[in-house]
């Protein structure tokens, strides 16, 4: 199948952009496969802050990371997505070449605790504002919950108001899967 699910087109997506040496975020570390993956594109040199709000997603994300010896790379701030440009270090602004972001909640735990409109889209603003010249977002989107289609609707409005000049926006989401599949929007800064 060429087609991928969203995930892994977002995972396609973060591969080409993040190199060696890159600083890169993942706004919603839920069980830390995401974290995962930037820490090891980021290589021993580079670096990977994550946020979550809930302790479990960050003890859950803290030793997958051991377990692949991948801790020495990655900061974990126990803070919500929209508190990112206050938890990087100021070098890192403007310097951030991706920012991943899985809206919803945590597989395997209170599903009452989930990603809300209004603060993701504050979080995607500031992840723009860090976001290096030619660097992406990625974004996840579960609308099976009953937040999850208004929060799609919140950031899909948001990033339609993207001025074209500086970024460029696109939506990836099959059309006809039963359910609700996760659609997955993808930012590119221009250079």
């Amino acid at each position: 199948m060429l087609l991928l699910p969203a995930l892994a087109a977002s995972h396609h997506f973060i591969r080409q952009a993040v190199k060696p040496g890159d600083v890169a975020v993942d706004a919603t570390v839920g069980n830390g496969h995401d974290t995962c993956l930037l820490a090891e594109l980021v290589g021993p040199a580079g670096r990977v802050y994550g946020f979550d709000i809930q302790p479990l997603a960050l003890s859950r994300a803290a030793e997958r990371l051991a377990e692949k010896g991948l801790s020495g790379r990655v900061q974990l701030c126990p803070a919500g997505h929209e508190r990112l440009k206050e938890h990087l270090p100021e070098e890192c602004r403007g310097n951030v070449r991706a920012v991943m972001f899985n809206l919803g909640y945590l597989p395997g735990s209170d599903k009452t605790v989930k990603t809300k409109a209004e603060t993701t889209v504050s979080a995607l603003a500031a992840a723009l504002d860090v976001l290096a010249p030619g660097g992406i977002i990625t974004v996840v989107i579960y609308t099976g919950h009953p937040e999850g289609k208004t929060e799609q609707e919140a950031v899909y409005e948001w990033a339609s108001r993207l001025d074209q000049r500086h970024v460029q926006v696109a939506v990836y989401q099959f059309l006809n899967q039963v359910g609700n599949p996760p659609s997955l929007l993808v930012i590119e800064k221009s250079l």
